[in-house]
């Protein structure tokens, strides 16, 4: 992906760039502008990662979810901080991949298994576990 979120640039494609381009991306658009959410709005939620989102929703007040355009919107927005987080675990776990598969050319199954307090049956699934490189290149709240 070479397109990345940006807070000082408000457009659906920055804003979204961990979604798949094309129809997943469209549709979750089309439901967050249906809603009432706007590239800024989900941009100020993800940049905080959900801080905001979350301390209103433990707020004990029937129009906590006002702010973000009533609880649709919240739900919306909450699954999108959701999302970018799956999109950044993924892209977490395959950097470890690729990291134990070069590992693995250098030392022992053991040897890695042990440095990373995993066991050899995990270390053979880590190193099989490369992913791809569809990845956003910074979180949005990093500035280019």
């Amino acid at each position: 992906m070479a397109r990345q979120p940006r807070v000082d640039k408000q457009d659906w494609d920055d804003v979204l760039a961990y979604r798949p381009a094309g129809q997943q991306r469209a549709e979750v658009r089309d439901r967050l502008a249906a809603s009432g959410v706007t590239p800024e709005t989900l941009s100020r939620v993800l940049a905080d990662g959900g801080d905001e989102l979350n301390a209103r929703a433990t707020m004990a007040t029937k129009d906590w979810a006002d702010p973000f355009g009533g609880p649709l919107a919240a739900a919306l927005l909450a699954a999108e901080v959701s999302a970018l987080s799956a999109h950044l675990n993924s892209r977490a776990a395959n950097v470890r991949a690729r990291a134990v598969e070069d590992l693995l050319d250098e030392v022992s199954v053991v040897a890695v298994a042990s440095h990373l307090g995993v066991s050899r049956q995990k270390v053979y699934e880590l190193g099989r576990a490369r992913l791809g490189a569809n990845f956003i290149d910074r979180v949005p709240w990093r500035k280019p």
